[in-house]
């Protein structure tokens, strides 16, 4: 079984070599693989900034090494090494991607206010505006005490990005930093491994690749994977290493191949050769199953002098191999957001099959370095060019809409779904280009025009037919939007749309709208309250009103009344606040926190059992609450969960993963923290019922052994399915009984190491 090393990982990005790819053990791209001391190492860098960009300062680096040294001394990374060396190799990978002097010198001072004394004051006073600006931009919010890690990401995250508008080098040194903690994350505990990979590959990689960074996303992604899931790593590793040498040995002969007709052409270009990234691999079977329908596993790279090249080539590759249907993609003439240009195109020679990308130099230095590649050949306080000021809309956009949003979760829910979204290519009726995500309907597409727009549209035609507002947009659809003033969004919308944009705004409307009614029918709750108790509100003053939203915690009267029409408090209880001493009989006190507010957090822990117990969920702030599990997720113990109060029904407990939750939560005054209680005792554990798929092959005796990996692992079976599947495999459906989240992950991954299983899933319902 073959592995690589966290400081060599195979194939580290999607960019290809003159020579074919090769497991080679290196730890740095670009440096010696000898082991340096710190002051050689520095020198180094001296040496890389001077060679990449002879007109810069080297003053501004020294002085912050000399500062780093100074206030680092003493402390040591878990590997055991001095701390020095993390932001030393920080710097080293800037130098590698050739940023400028004052990036490097933030980044060798990136940790300083972290994880020392020093102030950002003390480094403007020493190293100006722009490196202080930067430090402060990437140093943690750690300072600051939050209810739960995920709120602590979701700031830090949307402190980064802040930063990032005026200075991307916030987010290029932010980047580099990962990439190095990634390097060295076997050091850590296992379980903060798999968090960090985890954080990687959701936050840091697609951001990577929205900013058109795609070497530095594919190391990422490699490393991340490794932690994430070693088991199918490991497969991966194994699978890929049985087709290595055949698959250097065809790509060697196809580009001799094509070199040799490029010369009789007369057209100038270097051809590259790869075999895919490990991540990459695993993404691909995840949708085909089997490494020979992965199409691009083999790809060769012609890098030309000029577009017309580009297509003089395609036209080349296309005589001389067969192309593959579909597999044509021009990015040239519509480039990715992320500003990615090439020409993509699948052929096929024999029972080989490989893809060919075709790019100038210009369009390949974007593709390996994306921003980063702006401050290559400019100092660094030039002013951000055209292309990188594109591929940074996005971010402003998001900066805006962040300032809606009030739940760190929907912030990270909405930011994984905007860095990473697969695109599909629209036209407006007068032709211009509308890109959105895959699976985008006629209302993404209206609310990428206007928000407005996005609010009263009725209707909409694709390509000149009416068409239901859910349909799916294909690429080259041209989509025409009707308007009605005075229409308003439908909350079934959320269940449709995919854009970033368009469900921020939908949420954010909702969110007003659905307020406003419930303050109105709180006050018509009250006012009957009133009537049955013979009480007449216009006997108490504003002050009356104002002095009971206190005593929830909440901001004045309206807060109140929206309390009211949510169905958190009772009209009774609040009669009775207003007329302290009232002989009306009271309702069972509810605690004074309002779900969702600022603030608004009691001291008071109520357990609510059900069951053995064991199922207990510890929700703050609420007495007297009916809770249980959401049927749709199925959440069971040791998944992060979201509770969300149902109206005569309780607290509905969801996993955050849960499909529905982004649906469910934007309005904010319904949404209540819950966590898991831990058991009192062993014997008060309680098994939760799980569906597990299995994709397989259809052999004696596999059955029996999944059955007794399920037994060993002290699980029992409920219920048991299997049929055949389209491909001559079979398709196995287990209902078990487990514990928590660590025990079905542990029961999956030994599921998965028997020979013939091909994939393992959890189904949400039972």
């Amino acid at each position: 079984m073959s592995t690589v090393r966290p400081d060599a990982p195979e194939a580290a990005a999607d960019s290809v070599s003159a020579e074919p790819a090769k497991r080679a053990v290196r730890p740095h791209v670009g440096r010696p693989a000898k082991t340096l001391t710190i002051e050689q190492k520095f020198e180094q860098l001296l040496k890389t900034v001077t060679a990449n960009r002879p007109a810069d300062d080297l003053d501004i680096i020294r002085k912050a090494w000399e500062f780093s040294l100074e206030h680092h001394a003493g402390q040591v990374r878990a590997s055991g090494e001095p701390y020095v060396t993390h932001p030393l190799e920080v710097a080293l990978v800037l130098a590698d991607m050739k940023m400028d002097s004052t990036a490097i010198a933030a980044g060798l001072l990136h940790d300083a206010v972290e994880d020392t004394s020093v102030t950002t004051d003390e480094i403007y006073e020493k190293f100006g505006e722009q490196v202080a600006h930067i430090v402060e931009g990437v140093t943690k919010l750690d300072k600051i005490q939050f209810a739960n890690r995920e709120d602590q990401q979701a700031e830090n995250i949307r402190k980064m990005l802040l930063a990032m508008v005026s200075d991307v080098r916030v987010v290029i040194i932010k980047l580099a930093d990962r990439l190095h903690n990634m390097r060295t994350l076997e050091h850590l505990r296992p379980d903060r491994q798999v968090a960090i990979a985890r954080e990687t590959l959701d936050i840091y990689a697609p951001l990577a690749h929205r900013l058109g960074m795609g070497k530095l996303r594919g190391e990422l992604e490699d490393y991340a994977f490794r932690y994430t899931d070693p088991v199918s790593y490991e497969h991966v590793s194994s699978e890929l290493d049985k087709v290595r040498a055949e698959g250097e040995k065809f790509l060697n002969h196809v580009v001799k191949q094509l070199e040799e007709r490029l010369q009789q052409h007369g057209i100038t270009a270097r051809v590259e050769s790869r075999i895919k990234r490990l991540y990459s691999i695993q993404q691909k079977l995840a949708e085909s199953g089997q490494l020979e329908q992965v199409y691009d596993l083999l790809a060769i790279r012609v890098i030309t002098q000029t577009v017309q090249d580009c297509y003089a080539v395609f036209g080349l590759i296309h005589s001389m191999w067969q192309p593959v249907p579909g597999r044509i993609k021009d990015f040239i003439a519509m480039p990715r957001p992320n500003m990615y240009q090439s020409l993509h195109t699948t052929v096929i020679d024999g029972i080989h099959q490989f893809e060919v990308q075709i790019r100038t130099e210009e369009m390949h230095r974007v593709a390996e370095e994306g921003i980063a590649a702006h401050w290559k050949y400019k100092s660094g306080d030039a002013p951000v060019s055209a292309k990188d000021e594109q591929r940074l809309a996005w971010v402003r956009q998001l900066v805006d809409w962040q300032r809606e949003m009030t739940d760190p979760n929907e912030f990270l829910s909405t930011l994984k779904i905007d860095l990473y979204p697969e695109e599909v290519y629209t036209f407006t009726p007068k032709g211009k280009v509308v890109v959105l995500p895959t699976d985008a309907s006629p209302v993404d597409f209206a609310y990428s025009i206007h928000t407005e727009v996005g609010h009263t549209t009725t209707g909409a035609k694709v390509n000149g037919r009416m068409v239901p507002l859910r349909t799916k947009l294909k690429n080259g659809d041209i989509v025409e939007i009707f308007t009605q003033a005075g229409h308003t969004p439908s909350r079934d919308w959320l269940s449709f749309t995919k854009s970033s944009r368009a469900r921020n705004k939908i949420k954010h409307w909702l969110t007003e709208h659905q307020r406003e009614r419930a303050v109105e029918i709180g006050r018509k709750l009250l006012e009957r309250e009133a009537r049955k108790y013979k009480v007449s509100l216009n006997g108490f003053e504003d002050e009356d009103f104002i002095r009971v939203a206190g005593e929830y915690g909440l901001g004045g009267p309206p807060e109140l009344m929206a309390g009211l029409g949510f169905g958190k408090y009772s009209a009774r209880q609040v009669l009775n606040k207003l007329q302290p001493g009232s002989t009306m009989a009271a309702e069972p006190e509810v605690d004074a926190a309002l779900p969702g507010a600022p603030g608004a957090m009691s001291d008071a822990v109520k357990k609510i059992y059900f069951g053995k117990g064991s199922e207990s969920l510890q929700v703050e702030g609420h007495d007297d609450l009916l809770v249980y599990r959401a049927r749709c997720c199925n959440p069971i113990r040791g998944e992060a969960i979201v509770g969300y109060v149902t109206r005569g029904k309780g607290v509905a407990v969801h996993a955050r993963s849960c499909p529905n939750v982004q649906n469910l939560l934007y309005e904010a005054d319904r949404r209540i923290q819950v966590e898991w209680s831990q058991p009192e005792a062993a014997a008060d554990v309680t098994t939760y019922p799980v569906r597990l798929t299995i994709l397989c092959d259809d052999r004696p005796g596999l059955l029996k052994e999944m059955t007794a990996i399920i037994a060993a692992d002290n699980t029992n079976i409920r219920n048991m399915e299997s049929k055949e599947s389209d491909d001559g495999g079979a398709i196995v459906d287990f209902v078990v009984l487990t514990q928590d989240v660590r025990h079905l992950n542990k029961m999956v991954m030994d599921l998965r190491r028997v020979n013939g299983v091909r994939e393992v899933q959890r189904v949400q319902k039972v």
